[in-house]
């Protein structure tokens, strides 16, 4: 399919903020006439005349009539979002004004903006690479701490940064092996063979390293999915409203009380976790509702990341956990066992359940330890990761270009063992820059960035 052509000399203006009802809203313009525009509708100065990065405050008005009493806030290219002559214009929140604005811009010149187009002009312009753009979409998306953290450690060239260091031992790579081929006929090795072995060794390392980050990533950007499983009135339920602090669940001492799975979002330690209460899993029951309810039970569990087997402390033996716990270990089942109830059992039951090192031991009617279950969910699913400054890759894109870069050096890799000529390494080498350069924007087409700034909001 062909892609839309779009004139990027053209001037561009769009609402910046939420449509609808507020205290202000931001009408942004971005282009060559977009002084010469707002100088024709703001009679108070001469925006000409006015210094970059200011800041001027006065009436909006068209054919004399006044739209609006605005704050514009001015920046001029090169150092500007765009790379352009930039305005942005902080107006009245009202709809109606804001569309008698744009209407009153376009109708001197403007076009209305694509959705992403002012960030794509940042790209094409050169203010942020591929990457850092994509992350602006992402830092927008946010909905945790570590979302925002590391759509901001993107944006800010982290890991671009992490790319370019990659790239330059490539280039090196490269280069080497190229003035190999300059100077086959005299017999000189310019490239040290075990050198380049060392290379590409500290190549796959760091990309390996890159690759296995999207299962943080994916955690961060999408969230926890966390299926809450157990036999009937283990406390399931109880357990729910005690995490959300809230009666979400409703609960009562009859079996089989909850019939479909209940679903709510937490944020514990700035990640999502969406807990799904699952109904309780028996397998003799002659209800065909409840059968309904345990069969998707089950299949919760299977697509949870996380899986949280919760069993009543006073009537279920260690014997009968350890077989659980083999079972979800051996479906490679990420799980966290927590007996409930402890507040009902002795201190020799205690004792039992202290032999368990992987048991958290809570009693969820009386919040009792649910902090500790709730760090035991992070540990889980994150890890000790979270915390640090370290590139996290959370686009799916961006993975897949580095699966194939890993499968690329391996290439270069059993290249080397063979002792393939320098010609053909240097082909392989020049695969593993292509990858590199689809995610920085190096290697793009317009059909890739339409489909990539298309997901952006209109206004950015």
């Amino acid at each position: 399919m062909a892609s839309h052509v779009i004139d990027w000399d053209d001037t561009v203006v769009a609402l910046a903020t939420p449509p609808g009802m507020g205290a202000i809203g931001v009408i942004r313009v971005s282009g060559a006439q977009a002084f010469s525009i707002l100088n024709d509708l703001f009679p108070s100065k001469n925006l000409l005349e006015q210094a970059s990065h200011t800041i001027v405050v006065g009436m909006l008005k068209d054919k004399g009539k006044v739209l609006d009493e605005v704050v514009l806030s001015l920046f001029k290219g090169p150092k500007s979002y765009t790379g352009e002559d930039v305005i942005e214009i902080s107006c009245h929140g009202s709809g109606y004004i804001q569309s008698q604005i744009i209407a009153a811009i376009t109708a001197r010149g403007a076009r209305l903006a694509k959705a992403g187009e002012f960030t794509q002009r940042a790209f094409l312009n050169g203010k942020l690479d591929l990457a850092q753009a994509e992350s602006v979409a992402d830092l927008i998306a946010s909905n945790s701490e570590a979302s925002k953290r590391a759509a901001i450690y993107t944006m800010r060239g982290g890991f671009s940064t992490d790319l370019a260091a990659l790239r330059e031992q490539l280039i090196t790579f490269s280069a080497l092996i190229e003035l190999e081929l300059d100077f086959s006929e005299e017999d000189v090795a310019f490239a040290d063979r075990s050198a380049l072995h060392t290379l590409v060794s500290n190549l796959q390392g760091a990309t390996k390293q890159l690759v296995d980050s999207f299962a943080l990533g994916n955690v961060i950007k999408n969230g926890v999915q966390v299926a809450i499983i157990g036999k009937p009135n283990a406390g399931k339920s109880t357990l729910l409203n005690a995490l959300l602090n809230e009666n979400r669940a409703i609960v009562s001492d009859i079996a089989g009380t909850t019939r479909d799975t209940i679903e709510e979002v937490i944020n514990i330690d700035g990640v999502l976790f969406r807990l799904i209460d699952t109904a309780g899993i028996r397998t003799q029951t002659d209800d065909v509702i409840e059968q309904l309810g345990v069969a998707k039970s089950l299949e919760k569990m299977n697509a949870a990341d996380v899986v949280v087997y919760l069993f009543d402390a006073q009537t279920t033996s260690i014997q009968d956990i350890t077989v659980v716990a083999t079972e979800l270990t051996n479906s490679g089942i990420k799980h966290v066992l927590v007996a409930n109830k402890i507040d009902c059992i002795d201190a020799a039951g205690l004792d039992q359940l202290a032999t368990m090192e992987s048991v958290v031991c809570i009693a969820a009617k009386n919040k009792t330890a649910i902090d500790t279950l709730k760090n035991a969910l992070v540990t889980k699913a994150v890890g000790g990761d979270l915390q640090t400054e370290s590139t996290v890759v959370t686009n799916a894109r961006h993975h897949e270009a580095l699966v194939k870069l890993s499968e690329a050096l391996e290439d270069v890799n059993a290249g080397l063992h063979q002792k393939i000529t320098g010609d053909l390494l240097a082909l392989d080498i020049r695969q593993c820059l292509h990858y590199l350069g689809l995610i920085t924007g190096e290697i793009t087409n317009n059909d890739q960035l339409d489909y990539i700034f298309s997901k952006f909001c209109i206004g950015k």
